[in-house]
């Protein structure tokens, strides 16, 4: 029976590692084994797996103990779930349960005495605390600490905390077990002695508390001996800065602290307020770390103990609560303390410390930042009460009957309005005017009236009422309603849309008066002042219109604004008018004394004078200040009435240097637009004057149509559509002016900034001399400055370069290594690049040997053809000052080596040789004295020499060397040297006897000092490398790195403060579900053409696979399949693969490089703790570096990394691979911290499920489990709006630091870059303006650009736009934002004011640009910089680069409607709002006007063809403004292939590449049709954008990130870009189709087409680009399948949850459902009407009609129409009944045939029908067709209650068939010629044919290279 049980339990155990290793992968440091690991999330909050794993431990040792333990983890699961409700409970239970009846069956069936268990466990705790001295290393440690330092022998240190770890948490365990057990014990024996030793760990045993203690960063409920970060005296002196003190109230008796702490303003806070404990804990340390790191930068405090410094206090003071003050300003109400001057310190810490409570318990509140300063504001003055008694009291407005909950109180009633305002808002699918978002909420509190809230908030005030679910009733919005139309653009952007009025008037004006500026003219041109004032009254009646919604709940001041500007410039407006009238019939009279011209001009002087005096006072940095403290009732009003008041946007004003920059931008841009738009382009307007004079009086008699319009008002629509394209580009063309114009300055400012100075490797060569000096001046703090010289000037300038290069290779080498961990370089470039440490004696700089490399032998061959003298040889030589460095270093380094390997006589001997060569080298005649023809003979036998030395030392090998560097003797004496000289070395007695006794060489010492060895190693490499090392990196990675970090060095940067004075700084990567780490299965998994994965990248990075394998030891002919035999190494390959893929992992690596860079700066700053250590003399190696408790400690202090994975929580119940290889990270990362939202579930008596929400942070454990470090209640699910920023909202409260720095998980950091962070962390300190930086831009590189055009034309546009784009933002412009990440925040100022992005559902869309909004609005200040880069993945194929430009132009759809581009267009200055409007929304609406230009010329030129005006304009004019619609169409053309958009680039590319290589790089872009690309992304961005604003239905759109170089199918291509693309492009297709056939012109159909061309390039690029672009798209096998899966799909019926995916049906379904409200059918409808004009001007273009333009010939054209529709139907139609009626169904259908034939065939011959009418009626009926679809979907209730939605449906799949012919035909005519799949595959991939991959194996797939 015992072996049945034994072989049971090691199945259970089997099982469950089995089950641990596949879900958490193997090799990594260390796994929960056994049942462990198997421990259900729902248990997780106990410590049932530490227990289960320390039975696991001691299994060994005490199987009974671990019995013991595994029951009482048994006790603790039935306890916390005696039902097994959870998941995976049962099984764990039961798993348990079988491993204790095991352990139990194992006694041999004695009995077990479970009352002596105790006893046991007491025992083996003593036991194990004795065999693994945990007093003795206790003492030890407090030694340390005592001593100060703790940097001593290293290894020994983190061998023995390692160790230590997983000692306490193996007492952890017990301890806690016996506690379990001890209340049951015998009180008096062994009971007693568990309760005193508890109590003494409580009280005295500090350290064993505070490894038993989960903790952050500062371990502060308890000392602990693994982290030395609370010796730091800074941290010392904030802890005691918190202390509790006898002056602050006494707290109640039953208050439990922490033993291992003293009381502190926290624990008063939350007994006073009823805070969380993990609240308090959480914030503790925030307010630590911020208080220490401010003190750390004023200077360290050195007393015994230390003190924080007042001035450090009053700056974290005044930075948190800054918005606080600046709010009660603006309310005008005292604040919560008297003055500044009146609170002491404490006072000011209690306060910052209440502030920061408040904050990080507030949830969503978070997003309300003066909500939480009216909270804060009232609980201060309550914690002000409380302060000034002698006893602690709980505060009224947190407490209920017997408890404090601020979260219950204060907090959860405000959640509760906003969660169900969230609810309204229908999923994103309601108006935005129907609920309350987060900036109504907040905006409530800019009002003195939010005091009506009072303090306790009254329930039922109406702030916190709940909205009605009664249909139709209004919630209130505030200060701003988000309706979603199109005028919004008008009425925040009216002064550039009336400017561009008031100039196209006075310059059309102008043309149409022959160019004379008289007075006659003059008054014309005067009547832009009534355009000005209507166009003024239109925007303020656009207040009045889109305030609607808001009137009952806004604030009445601001009502009253409205309402007073409404009339006011309606009056101006009917005055100016009026008066205007009155002057131009003066004008007209003779003899007029002008008397109404003059008080015209008179008002509008005075006008004018008013609007530019408030223009100046509010908008002119210089009087702007003067107008803030003007306090004049008249002016403030008038200032109020010219411009809102809003507690933020104000003082919107930049330094007036700054200021003067931008205006001069923009008066270059609009002189040059406005010369060229009249003088230059006089193509464009003054050629339209004659002919529209000509048509305006044009008398047509007979139109070709039926006219309605025309006739009676002097051609107007003929004119109209003359100058309608003229205006679109008039519009639109000062973008473009920009774009030129930015390019430009960016170029020149980038080219001052010194980008691209170093931009090959040959240059890195080149200037690698100057790389130490320009490093150290940079990037080196003073504190590792440490060299001291004195001596001559030469002297000191050569020790200089020795210390600079001394202080440079530590890290250079440790880049060099890192490029090798990350496989970009192999071990031999890696020996190469490295540079040597140049701390050892030998006397000149020593630089890598790549360097060197070769220049040995080139110098040998100089030598041998030397026939000069010395002085000449040495001059050759020196041209190249590396040849001259490697024969220097060689020959140097050869005596040292030489010196230290031989004593006696052979010492003698060498120096007696070198003696005489220095004395030649003195005198000049070192080539008599040497006969350099020897030189590769001494040299290949010192080779041989070096060879051997640079091995490990055994008795051959000794002999080997001896005989080796006798042989160098015989060499050099008899060989190299001159005849006098080996004479006398021949006849010296010393060394002849010692040759002659055998003696001379015979015994050598082996090289033992590190710095011999390593110049043993060196020089033979130097000797051996024969090949140049000029191309050493040989990866293009590698060297585009180093290119850009040595160019940096000399970019202009704050220089480097010592890691502890340096900004304090967080990562922040929110995460959802994307991939962590590629599983193995994942790897290897193909797909359809047979590519896994690892196949794919192996192929795309050939030289990494290689350097890959070098690495863990694997030859190059290694297989994955044994790869996978080892789990170290499979590992290693999941790593390897997921570093080159846009994973989790890679962010992660690539963050934690921050840390690994302030650990290697504070190391070899040897910042000294309580003594002062530091010994002057040299400095130190890195060796070891990472295991430095100082340097980790330091890190720690300065640098947190979060991410914030959503639904890890949930992730782990399911057991999801993604929660175990996020632990696998955790463990890998000991510095990572994971932040995740933790759903609890809980049954009620009636039934209902109720959740209670935590957010937690964790860590990993010394058993690799996690460790929870905190856990907050939330109020309820934060995900109330947009998911990622409340993902990010939660889990910021966990970040650290004064900065954040915001990174995407498809990003990716480098260890040189990481070095530059702390300088560009002191940009906050610098003067930028007049504000400090509140937010920090970087730049970024994006690395997915190397494998396919269309990623490397993504690349290159992303690249230019976050380069020169955001340079120009910056600076001259002062608009630049938040475009995404990497930029670094302020933290403490973006925490105080709403966050770091925003969060309502839909209009924050785009949240990270209302970051940038949001932060310009509260006086921030974005700078950008460029000497720093982070990597950042894009989208690679055309469907992901679709999604996410859809995305983005949605985003911006939704920033029209928002408030804050509303109050940035309305408050910033014109020339500023111009800048911002023009780089945010405006070049959206500037892409949407290059398509409009399109549909408006062709539809004008259509109306002319139909109407027949084209030819009687023509014939009677002779002229028709082709000029200046050639004009139009050009600039058209230039606009849509992306010739502006390319500008930059190509700018970008000359600057960081060089002039050749951006000609030739834009040359092959042309050729890989990266028009056609810029051509189609213009029809994404137009279709998503406009939908947006008529429709809304933008949203997140996940593009997948993953490699994308599979064959997209037909049916795919088609869903994605059917209505955004296709239909469109057909529509234009149709036009240029009439147009060509109705159209008049002199040249012919041949003139029509060269006209039309950009059209057309148009059409074919929007049908064809998705097949053009797609892998395989003409390869007649896979073409063939996609025609059957588009069939399937096409005809497949769907049904209840068929997906788009599956079927036609559903998809269509799908497509329609963004029109949902009746604006959105109404404006739908308006634009589908135009479909109709095909058929009524084609009818009477038949020459059935003749000449006939009766209307009756439309009507009866709408019968034909219903006829064929009768006939489809006919011939559709299919009966479910019995076999007759369908026998019926065929006859009716047979003779409908016949009688059809019959018909058209007898109207052909006895009417005027011709066979074109016959193709003219289809191109007629086609657009009717599709307006009736159109009409159909849109009325679609309508439709179905009539019953035709069948047959619309029919319809619609008819044309959807239709549509797809039209574009698949041509697809399959080119793929059955083989050669243009071959041509594709080259344009595609030349980016990889040119590196040389293997593309076509990719593309041919696996599995024919697997077979072959």
């Amino acid at each position: 029976m015992a072996r049945v049980y034994d072989n049971w339990e090691r199945l259970v155990r089997a099982t469950l590692k089995r089950e641990q290793l596949r879900n958490v992968g193997q090799g990594h440091e260390r796994t929960s084994s056994g049942i462990a690991g198997a421990v259900p999330a729902s248990l997780g909050s106990s410590n049932i797996d530490a227990i289960l794993q320390a039975a696991d431990e001691i299994q060994e040792e005490d199987p009974n103990v671990a019995r013991i333990l595994c029951e009482q983890a048994y006790s603790m699961a039935q306890n916390l779930d005696p039902n097994s409700y959870g998941r995976g409970v049962l099984q764990f239970k039961t798993g348990l349960m079988s491993i204790i009846q095991q352990k139990l069956a194992k006694r041999d069936a004695s009995r077990i005495d479970r009352n002596h268990d105790i006893e046991r466990l007491w025992q083996f705790y003593q036991l194990y605390k004795r065999r693994h001295r945990v007093d003795d290393i206790q003492k030890q440690e407090q030694d340390l600490r005592e001593s100060g330092t703790f940097s001593t022998n290293l290894g020994e240190l983190e061998l023995r905390s390692t160790e230590m770890k997983k000692v306490f948490s193996t007492l952890r365990a017990l301890i806690e077990v016996m506690e379990a057990l001890s209340k049951d014990a015998d009180p008096d024996g062994v009971g007693r002695l568990i309760m005193e030793e508890l109590q003494r760990i409580k009280t005295a045993d500090a350290t064993l508390s505070g490894e038993l203690t989960p903790y952050n960063i500062v371990p502060l409920e308890a000392p602990s001996f693994t982290n030395a970060i609370g010796i730091f005296p800074e941290v010392r002196g904030a802890i005691s800065a918190i202390r509790y003190t006898e002056q602050f109230p006494r707290l109640p008796a039953d208050l439990e602290i922490s033993r291992q702490r003293d009381a502190d303003m926290f624990d008063l806070l939350e007994y006073v307020f009823g805070f969380q404990k993990d609240n308090i804990r959480n914030q503790r340390e925030n307010v630590v770390l911020t208080i220490a790191n401010a003190q750390s930068r004023l200077g360290i405090p050195v007393d015994p103990d230390p003190k924080i410094d007042e001035k450090a206090i009053n700056e974290v003071f005044l930075k948190v609560l800054d918005n606080y003050i600046k709010w009660c300003k603006y309310l005008r109400i005292r604040l919560a303390w008297n003055s500044f001057q009146a609170i002491n310190r404490d006072r000011k810490l209690f306060l910052v410390s209440l502030y920061f409570l408040i904050w990080g318990e507030a949830a969503n509140v978070r997003y309300l930042p003066e909500c939480i300063c009216y909270i804060f504001h009232h609980m201060a003055k309550e914690l002000d009460a409380i302060l000034d008694h002698g006893e602690a009291n709980r505060a009224p407005s947190c407490t209920n009957e017997s408890s404090a909950s601020f979260l219950e109180k204060i907090i959860f009633p405000i959640y509760e309005t906003l969660a169900a305002e969230a609810d309204r808002n229908n999923n994103g699918k309601a108006a935005h005017s129907a609920w309350r978002n987060y900036d109504d909420f907040n905006e409530y509190f800019w009002s003195p009236a939010c005091f009506e809230l009072r303090w306790p908030m009254r329930k039922d005030s109406p702030f916190l009422l709940k909205p009605k679910i009664l249909k139709g009733k209004r919630t209130g919005k505030s200060t701003f309603v988000e309706h979603r139309t199109f005028l919004h653009l008008y009425r925040s952007f009216h002064r550039l849309w009336i400017f561009l009025a008031v100039m196209f008037q006075a310059l059309a004006i102008i043309a149409f008066n022959s160019g004379r500026l008289n007075l006659d003219t003059f008054k014309i041109i005067l009547s832009i002042g009534p355009t000005f004032a209507i166009m003024n009254f239109l925007e303020s009646s656009l207040d009045c219109l889109l305030m609607f919604g808001a009137y009952t709940t806004a604030r009445g001041m601001a009502i009253s604004r409205i309402v007073i500007r409404f009339f006011w410039f309606g009056l101006c407006s009917a005055f100016v008018t009026y008066v205007y009238i009155k002057v131009l019939q003066e004008r007209n009279q003779q003899n007029s004394n002008s008397f109404y011209f003059r008080i015209y001009i008179l008002v509008l002087g005075i006008y004018a004078g008013v609007r530019l005096i408030f223009a100046l006072a509010l908008k002119f940095p210089a009087c702007h200040t003067l107008s803030e403290m003007s306090d004049q009732s008249f002016f403030q009003f008038f200032k109020w009435i010219y411009q809102e008041r809003y507690y933020v946007g104000r003082g919107l004003v930049e330094k007036f240097s700054d200021y003067c920059r931008y205006v001069l931008f923009w008066l270059v841009i609009l002189s040059c637009k406005f010369t060229f738009a009249y003088f230059l382009q006089a193509r464009m307007i003054r050629p339209l004057v004659k002919p529209t004079q000509v048509i305006v009086n044009l008398r047509i008699s007979k139109y070709s149509w039926h006219d309605f319009i025309s006739k009676n008002n002097n051609n107007f629509l003929t004119v109209a559509s003359l100058w309608a394209p003229v205006v679109a580009i008039y519009l639109m063309d000062l973008h473009i002016w920009y774009t030129l114009l930015s390019a430009i300055i960016g170029g020149v400012m980038g080219a001052r900034g010194r980008l691209g100075e170093i931009r090959t490797i040959e240059m890195v060569h080149k200037r690698f001399e100057s790389f130490p000096e320009a490093f150290v001046k940079n990037l080196v703090s003073p504190q590792a400055k440490r060299v001291p010289f004195d001596g001559e000037a030469s002297q000191v300038s050569h020790e200089m370069n020795k210390a600079y290069a001394s202080i440079f290779s530590p890290f250079w080498n440790e880049i060099i290594k890192s490029l090798r961990e990350e496989d970009f370089i192999s071990n031999r470039e890696m020996d190469l690049l490295c540079i040597p440490s140049n701390t050892g004696s030998l006397r000149l700089v020593q630089w890598p040997l790549f360097l060197l490399s070769s220049k040995i032998f080139l110098a040998i061959d100089l030598a041998l053809d030397c026939k000069d003298t010395q002085a000449d040889l040495w001059n050759r030589i020196c041209r190249d000052e590396y040849m001259a460095y490697a024969v220097q270093e060689c020959y140097y380094s050869v005596e040292k080596i030489l010196h230290s390997l031989v004593d006696g006589e052979g010492r003698l001997w060498v120096e007696r040789i070198f003696r005489e060569i220095n004395n030649s080298i003195l005198e000049g005649s070192l080539v008599i004295t040497l006969s350099l023809k020897k030189l590769p003979l001494v040299l290949s036998r010192f080779t041989a020499l070096t060879g051997l030395l640079t091995r490990n030392e055994t008795p051959d090998l000794s002999k080997g060397a001896a005989k080796a560097l006798f042989q160098l003797y015989e060499v050099v004496t008899h060989d190299l040297l001159s005849s006098d000289l080996r004479e006398q070395l021949d006849t010296w007695n010393i060394l002849a006897r010692a040759r002659n006794e055998g003696r001379l060489f015979s015994r050598i010492e082996w090289p033992k000092d590190p710095e011999i060895k390593e110049q043993v190693k060196r020089l033979h490499l130097l000797l051996t490398v024969k090949d140049s090392a000029a191309n050493i990196p040989k990866n293009l990675e590698a060297r585009r790195r180093l290119e850009f970090f040595t160019n940096s060095l000399f970019m202009d940067m704050p220089p480097a403060k010592p890691v502890c004075e340096m900004i304090p700084f967080s990562v922040f990567t929110p995460y959802y579900s994307e991939t962590v780490l590629y599983s193995t299965s994942e790897l290897q998994k193909e797909n359809e053409d047979g590519i896994s994965i690892l196949f794919y990248v192996q192929k795309i990075f050939p030289d990494e696979w290689e350097n890959f394998l070098e690495r863990i030891g694997r030859g190059e002919s290694a297989g994955e399949v044994e790869l996978q035999g080892n789990s170290s190494d499979s590992l290693e390959l999941r790593f390897w693969a997921s570093y080159r893929g846009q994973t989790l992992a890679r962010t992660v690596r690539g963050m934690m490089y921050y840390r690994r860079a302030l650990m290697l700066q504070s190391y070899l700053e040897r910042r000294p703790l309580g003594v002062d250590d530091y010994s002057q003399n040299g400095l130190p190696s890195t060796q070891g570096f990472e295991l430095s408790r100082e340097a980790r400690a330091q890190a720690d202090l300065k640098f947190t990394y979060v991410v914030s994975c959503q639904i890890y929580g949930q992730q782990k119940q399911r057991k999801s691979p993604e929660a175990a290889d996020i632990a696998l990270l955790l463990q890998r990362n000991e510095a990572l911290r994971v932040a995740f939202i933790h759903v609890e579930e809980s049954g009620s008596t009636d039934g209902k499920v109720s959740k209670e929400f935590y957010s937690k942070l964790v860590k990993a454990d010394i058993n690799g489990k996690d460790q929870e470090i905190y856990s907050i209640k939330l109020p309820g699910d934060p995900k109330l709006g947009e998911g990622k920023p409340e993902n990010q909202n939660h889990a910021i409260v966990f970040t650290r630091g004064e900065a954040i720095q915001t990174i995407d998980m498809n990003q990716d950091n480098y260890l040189e870059e990481a070095m530059k962070m702390r300088n560009l962390l002191e940009e906050f300190r610098r003067d930028h303006g007049i504000r400090h930086p509140t937010i920090l831009g970087v730049r970024e590189h994006v690395f997915t650009g190397s494998v396919s055009s269309l990623a490397w034309f993504m690349s290159n546009q992303e690249t230019s736009f976050v380069t020169l784009g955001q340079r120009v933002l910056a600076t001259p412009l002062r608009v630049r934002m938040h475009y995404g990440h990497p930029d670094v925040f302020d933290r403490i100022f973006h925490i105080t004011r709403g966050g770091i992005s925003k969060a309502s559902r839909v209009i924050n869309i785009s949240e990270d640009i209302f970051a940038g909004f949001n932060s310009t609005l509260r006086q921030g200040n974005i700078t950008h910089h460029e000497y720093i880069q982070v990597g950042k993945g894009r989208d690679v194929g055309l469907n992901q680069i679709a999604l996410f430009e859809g995305k983005v132009a949605g985003g911006n759809g939704e920033q029209v409607l928002s408030r804050d581009v509303y109050r940035l267009g309305q408050l910033f200055d014109f020339f500023r709002m111009l800048s911002f409007y023009f780089t945010t929304v405006g070049f959206y609406v500037c892409t949407m006007m290059t398509v409009l230009t399109v549909y408006v010329f062709l539809y004008g030129r259509v109306y002319l063809a139909f109407s027949g005006l084209d030819r009687a304009i023509a014939l009677e004019a002779k002229m028709s403004g082709n000029t200046a619609l050639d004009t139009v169409l050009n600039t058209q053309f230039l606009v849509q292939i992306g010739v502006f958009t390319a500008v930059p680039m190509v700018m970008g590319f000359i600057l960081e590449l060089g002039l050749l290589k951006a000609v030739f790089s834009f040359i092959t872009m042309q050729l890989q049709l990266c028009s056609v690309f810029f051509t189609f992304s213009l029809g994404t961005r137009t279709h998503y954008f406009g939908r947006t604003i008529l429709h809304g239905g933008a949203k997140y759109r996940a593009t997948g990130r993953g490699f994308v170089v599979r064959h997209i199918r037909f049916a795919e291509n088609y869903r994605l870009y059917s209505r955004s693309h296709f239909v469109k492009a057909l529509e234009v297709a149709l036009l240029l189709i009439v147009y060509i056939a109705y159209g008049y012109t002199d040249g012919g159909a041949v003139s029509f087409v060269l006209l039309t061309l950009s059209s057309w390039f148009l059409v074919i690029s929007w049908l064809f680009a998705p097949y053009i672009f797609n892998p395989s798209g003409f390869e007649w096998q896979k073409t063939v399948e996609d025609f059957d899966d588009w069939t399937s799909w096409l005809l497949y019926k769907g049904g209840v949850g068929v997906k788009g995916d599956n079927s036609w049906e559903a998809w269509w379904n799908e497509e329609q459902m963004h029109i949902q409200t009746l604006r959105g059918r109404i404006l739908e409808t308006i634009l589908t009407l135009r479909f109709f004009l095909f058929q009524y001007g084609i009818v009477y273009k038949l020459h059935l009609t003749g000449k006939d333009t009766s209307l009756a010939i439309y009507g009866f054209s709408w019968l034909v129409l219903v006829g064929i529709v009768m006939i489809f139907k006919v011939f559709t139609y299919s009966s479910k009944r019995s076999g007759n009626v369908q026998l019926v169904m065929r006859l009716v259908q047979g003779i409908t045939s016949l009688g059809l034939v019959a018909a058209i065939a007898l109207i052909i011959a006895f009417s005027d029908l011709s066979i074109a009418d016959l193709f003219a009626s289809i191109l007629a009926f086609i657009p009717t067709g599709w307006a009736i679809i159109c009409l159909g979907v849109t009325w679609r209730k309508i439709v179905r209650s009539l019953g035709l939605w069948d047959s619309v449906r029919e319809f619609a799949r008819m044309y959807d068939a239709g549509m797809g012919m039209i574009i698949f035909a041509p697809l399959a005519l080119l793929s059955w010629f083989p050669f243009i799949s071959t041509f594709q595959s080259r344009l595609l991939f030349n980016q990889a044919f040119s590196r040389g991959l293997e593309i076509s194996l990719i593309l041919a797939g696996n599995k024919a290279n697997v077979e072959a």
